[in-house]
């Protein structure tokens, strides 16, 4: 049974940081792409950042590209998020998920972590 579970959400000041983890269990970690997804109140879910399997090549969405760093520990089966410069629009539910190399949708998630802003 494959379990992602996420920690390190909480409450910040604006221009704080934040260390999401996220904590993979059941799977093959190395051969799985890794991303992190945010949802706002009354907002659809968005993309974050992603990195590859073996951690060579990461991605981000524009809003947090230079804020926010992702990498991944295979040898803990855990992959993180490094949030920096926080404002408060990057309050949200963030959420952690797995997709095989060889399949484009994210196959499992975990419960999400909330993280809140202050300004």
């Amino acid at each position: 049974q494959v379990q992602l579970v996420e920690s390190g959400g909480g409450l910040v000041q604006a221009g704080g940081s934040l260390r999401l983890s996220c904590a993979a269990s059941g799977l093959t970690f190395w051969s799985y792409y890794m991303g992190w997804f945010r949802q706002a109140p009354g907002k659809e879910r968005e993309f974050v950042a992603t990195i590859t399997g073996r951690g060579g090549n990461t991605n981000y969405a524009d809003s947090v590209k230079g804020r926010f760093t992702i990498s991944r520990d295979n040898a803990e089966n855990t992959v993180y998020l490094q949030m920096n410069s926080l404002k408060p629009e990057d309050t949200a539910v963030y959420y952690c998920a797995a997709r095989p190399i060889t399949n484009r949708v994210y196959k499992y998630w975990g419960q999400g972590t909330q993280v809140t802003v202050s300004s």
